[in-house]
C-alpha cells in the first residue's frame, strides 16, 4: 500500500502538467489562427483610383463642367484629388469632404442632404465638422463592403456633381456607387 500511495504522489504532478499542456495548447492555438488578429478588406489601389478619376472627368467634360474630384480609401485618407482648370479653390475641401461624408456614413451625400433636411433626427449631421451635407459624394463598395469613396465639387448643381460621382463607378471590377 505504501508503494502505490508513494508512486501515485510521484505522479500527480505529472498529470497536473499534462492537463495543463493540453489546456495551453488547445488556447494558444485558438488564438493564434489569423481570424482573430487580422480583418480581411480591400483596398484601392492608386491605379483604380486614377481610373475612377478618369471615367468621372470623362462624365463631367460630357456636361461641360471642371470639377474637382476626390477619391479616399476605406480609413477616410485621400488616393488622388485633381482639380479641374479654372474651379475655385473652395471646391477642393468640398471634394474632400463631400467623399468623406459618404464613406463615413455609407450614403450618397444628395441622399444624405435630402434626409438630413426633412428628418428632425438627422439634422444635426450638419453641424459635424467634417461631414458636407451636399450632394456629390459617393461611397465605394465592393462585395457589400466600403471600399472608400469618391467625392465631386464644381459641376454647377448638387445634381450634377452626384450624376459625376456615380460615373465612378468600375462595373466590370464589381465597384459600384450603390
Amino acid at each position: 500500500m505504501k508503494i502505490n500511495s508513494f508512486a501515485l504522489i510521484l505522479l500527480f504532478p505529472l498529470f497536473s502538467l499534462a492537463q495543463i499542456s493540453s489546456k495551453t495548447n488547445t488556447v494558444s492555438t485558438h488564438l493564434k489562427t489569423e481570424e482573430n488578429y487580422t480583418l480581411q478588406s480591400a483596398q484601392l489601389s492608386l491605379q483604380t483610383a486614377f481610373r475612377i478619376t478618369e471615367q468621372a472627368r470623362s462624365a463631367a467634360t460630357v456636361l461641360g463642367k471642371n470639377v474637382t474630384i476626390a477619391v479616399l480609401d476605406a480609413s477616410g485618407q485621400l488616393i488622388i484629388l485633381t482639380r479641374g482648370d479654372e474651379v475655385g479653390p473652395h471646391n477642393t475641401e468640398a471634394a474632400r469632404r463631400k467623399a468623406y461624408t459618404a464613406l463615413s456614413t455609407k450614403t450618397p451625400t444628395l441622399l444624405l442632404s435630402r434626409n438630413a433636411r426633412s428628418n428632425p433626427d438627422t439634422q444635426n449631421l450638419a453641424t459635424l465638422p467634417e461631414l458636407l451635407l451636399l450632394g456629390g459624394g459617393h461611397p465605394l463598395w465592393y462585395n457589400g463592403k466600403v471600399i472608400g469613396s469618391i467625392g465631386i465639387a464644381g459641376g454647377g448643381s448638387p445634381e450634377n456633381d452626384d450624376l459625376i460621382a456615380k460615373s465612378g463607378a468600375i462595373a466590370s471590377s464589381q465597384i459600384t456607387t450603390h
